[in-house]
């Protein structure tokens, strides 16, 4: 019973929709700022989820660790992070059925830049002929 007379209160008043909109829009953007500050202090972004799920967790956060203090330090950081990453890529490699996404697509960025590169190149010896 008490759920028809609190239906029959909602129908004897008329709601205002504009005050009804403008609150739920502040709840909303209250809402969505909590989530936002949430997410900048807890969340992890889905590439880095992606790394430390598989079996090369750890060399992952070496990894990151890395870049991070040598962005902090404004380091050179491929120098600064070399061995690191190249044990990261070993690792990656080692668990290759994990990781087959990551390694294509470096795989093809490095055929794309070696293919950009070879362009360059025939392209400047081109013009030296001329």
């Amino acid at each position: 019973m008490s759920s028809s007379s609190s239906s029959n209160s909602s129908q004897t008043q008329e709601p205002n929709p504009q005050s009804n909109t403008n609150t739920k829009t502040q709840e909303e953007i209250i809402k969505k700022d909590e989530e936002k500050q949430d997410d900048d202090d807890d969340e992890e972004c889905g590439f880095c989820l992606f790394m430390k799920e598989g079996g090369c967790r750890d060399p992952f956060i070496d990894w990151e660790k890395c870049v991070e203090q040598g962005e902090k330090n404004n380091e050179d950081i491929a120098e600064k992070c070399f061995q690191v990453t190249s044990a990261l890529q070993k690792c990656m490699e080692a668990h290759s059925d994990y990781y087959a996404p990551i390694l294509q697509v470096e795989k093809d960025v490095e055929a794309k830049v070696i293919a950009e590169f070879e362009k360059n190149r025939e392209s400047i010896e081109q013009k030296e002929e001329m």
